[in-house]
């Protein structure tokens, strides 16, 4: 078989796997975020069972492998909830961390693997799989950032544990919607000539998520025996301005100027990107503090229980493209929760906002069915917009980048049909009824929390309506001085959204685009 033949048999995703001959009963937890979210499918094709644990399994409901797999309830620092989900598993993939969940996120992610891995030996689970970071030679632990140095601990904790365990350790991801491809993308796209940090000069050793899939999955059915790191990377090494390069090539674009500059602290350079891309700076910094030092694999074991060559940089950045172009992007980087993003559900009665939750709610017929105004409402946002007062909107998302907030550059997924979990420029979906409602929850920085509702209603006279509803939770007196502050805005941005969408159903043919244009 040729090298391209023994590298993969299809083309048809960024990650592939063949079935195996033992079938397996696996537990993932991290099904939400970017690997998880792509492994349980590769999992289910490979022939074994899949359970998911998660704090809200709602969020996995509208994924396409929904109905091929369990899903359970629980967080992985509750010891009961772990202990229930570990009952009957052979394998268990720990796919999360506790990045940007506070100052001390270290301490969380160290309980989360001592509770995981406990619970895992008296379940007599018989291995774990873990994808940590790929760590530099040489460097003592104490000088890695905080973000290598505790995913360092968590694959020590569980090698030390009784259970084997098989850490693959990864650089830089590149994949259709990976923190790392987006960042490379946008930053190569937008500045034809760069100003950049000096780690631009350090050399890495970037891996296509088709890879580090087909290692995940390979890892399943390892010896009993193996109870080590693996070190995972492609071909190439290269350093980020390489990298830059690399991709201004693949994408067609022309050669791009790149003047590295001392003075850029991988703090700096956090919001640098921020502002650049739609990675926020709570995601950018992490990525800018690990690209400090060199990270090249110190070894290829893997391939002794894996045959097979990996994916060169250019062919995965090409499949990435592809992928982003056609609008077949399966899970983003966003897919996870942002860090320090409000989580808690819509409360169904005011009581539980002590009395205040404050709400603008809007309602309008429509001269359309049902089905045009939904395809309006479940097509908001991104590159469609928000069918409001543009440069309001846009203001109110730099603010948002300014505090440390996702901004409103995250996007869409998919541009036309959205799942329970996206997130959608600074909101994310926490409930659809497909045809019904659109609910919304605010991610940005607010004194409070926040939603977004869209109802495509009949009335009473067989009429299509549209309902909007915005709903606001003030934190303390600056919340409510918050909500007060923005009201009289609320005619123009949320009014003029209410108009917009309705004359957008109506005009059908036409598209959003063009209606959003005309009222803005």
């Amino acid at each position: 078989m040729s090298a391209d033949g023994q590298r993969h048999a299809t083309d048809a995703a960024d990650g592939q796997s063949g079935r195996g001959p033992e079938s397996l009963h696996c537990l993932v937890t991290g099904a939400s975020g970017y690997i998880g979210g792509r492994l349980v499918p590769e999992l289910l094709e490979a022939g074994h069972r899949v359970r998911c644990l998660a704090r809200s399994p709602d969020r996995l409901r509208d994924h396409p492998w929904i109905a091929d797999a369990e899903t359970v309830r629980g967080d992985v620092l509750d010891p009961g909830a772990v202990g229930a989900a570990m009952r009957g598993i052979d394998v268990a993939y720990y796919l999360v961390h506790a990045l940007g969940s506070g100052a001390g996120f270290e301490d969380t992610d160290r309980r989360a693997a001592r509770v995981f891995a406990e619970q895992a030996r008296a379940a007599g689970v018989r291995r774990i799989v873990y994808l940590g970071g790929l760590t530099p030679k040489g460097v003592p632990e104490s000088s890695l950032s905080p973000h290598l140095r505790s995913r360092a601990e968590v694959g020590r904790i569980f090698l030390e544990s009784p259970v084997p365990a098989t850490v693959l350790r990864a650089a830089v991801v590149i994949g259709s919607g990976s923190a790392s491809f987006e960042m490379l993308r946008h930053l190569t796209e937008r500045l034809p000539v760069m100003v950049t940090p000096s780690w631009v000069h350090t050399r890495t050793q970037p891996i296509g998520v088709r890879d580090v899939l087909r290692y995940l999955v390979a890892a399943a059915t390892m010896p009993d025996d193996v109870n080590r790191t693996f070190d995972i990377g492609g071909p190439d090494v290269l350093t980020y301005r390489e990298m830059m390069r690399r991709y201004a090539r693949v994408a067609g674009l022309r050669r791009r100027l790149i003047v590295p500059v001392p003075v850029l602290t991988p703090r700096l350079s956090s919001h640098w990107v921020g502002l650049v891309t739609p990675v926020p700076a709570s995601i950018a910094r992490p990525l800018t503090e690990s690209l400090r030092h060199e990270v090249v694999c110190h070894e290829h074991d893997i391939a002794r229980y894996l045959p097979g060559l990996p994916l060169p940089f250019d062919e995965a950045l090409a499949l990435a493209l592809r992928r982003v172009r056609e609008a077949q992007v399966a899970t983003r980087w966003s897919s996870a929760s942002v860090p320090g993003a409000p989580s808690d559900p819509l409360p169904t009665d005011p009581d539980w906002a002590g009395g205040s939750l404050y709400e603008d709610e809007r309602q309008a017929s429509v001269d359309a069915s049902g089905k045009a105004l939904w395809k309006v409402i479940e097509g908001i946002g991104g590159d469609n917009g928000w069918y409001s007062f543009p440069p309001a909107w846009a203001v109110r998302g730099w603010m948002d980048r300014f505090v440390g907030g996702v901004g409103l550059r995250r996007g869409r997924r998919d541009a036309e049909r959205l799942r329970v979990g996206d997130s959608l420029d600074f909101w994310r979906v926490e409930e659809i009824e497909r045809g019904r409602l659109l609910r919304l929850r605010a991610e940005m920085r607010l004194p409070g929390l926040a939603w977004l509702e869209m109802y495509a209603e009949t009335d009473a006279d067989g009429r299509t309506r549209y309902r909007q509803r915005a709903l606001f939770h003030p934190r303390g007196l600056l919340g409510h001085v918050y909500w007060w502050s923005v009201s009289p805005f609320h005619a123009v941005v949320f009014g003029g959204m209410a108009r917009n969408i309705t004359r957008a159903a109506a005009k059908g043919a036409e598209g959003p685009g063009r209606a959003r244009r005309a009222a803005g």
